[in-house]
């Protein structure tokens, strides 16, 4: 379900009441946490958060207008989703989260390569989501984007 929501409050305020109070929480966590040079905003239908222009105008690969995604959170038909584009580049973030993961909830990890899901709201271990948000700056992200997304990019162009 994307939602055609302009800014992060006026979607908060179009879910249903029973998702309101974790994507307000999720959100908070995520701001609070989110390293300097990030910004919030909608993307793709969700709460996003990127890299903008001015700090690297080249822009996302598949569409330079747009500003290069990091994370995003969004309240999907069946479950509340948490997207983090360091955990799908990195092994290494990846694997301290799958470790950590265990140690905040009880509940089952249900997860794609970047996506995160929870059908029960009052299982989404918020601190987890925002050290997460934490460990990887936007120096950081722009280097592993370049590397690992930009230059297969490049070579699928040549």
């Amino acid at each position: 379900m994307q939602s055609k929501e302009t800014t992060p409050d006026k979607y908060i305020a179009s879910l249903p009441d029973d998702r309101k109070e974790a994507m307000t929480k999720l959100r908070k966590e995520i701001l609070k946490n989110l390293p300097k040079g990030f910004q919030e905003g909608m993307g793709y239908g969700m709460m996003g958060y990127s890299v903008p222009h001015s700090l690297y105008p080249d822009g996302y690969h598949c569409k330079p207008t747009d500003p290069l995604p990091f994370a995003g959170i969004a309240s999907q038909k069946n479950f509340i989703a948490f997207y983090h584009m360091g955990i799908y580049a990195n092994p290494k973030l990846l694997k301290w989260f799958v470790t950590e993961y265990p140690k905040h909830t009880d509940a089952k990890l249900d997860m794609g390569k970047s996506c995160i899901r929870f059908k029960k709201p009052e299982k989404i271990p918020f601190k987890l989501f925002g050290e997460l948000m934490s460990k990887m700056t936007v120096k950081d992200w722009v280097n592993m984007y370049e590397s690992a997304f930009r230059s297969k990019d490049v070579k699928k162009k040549k």
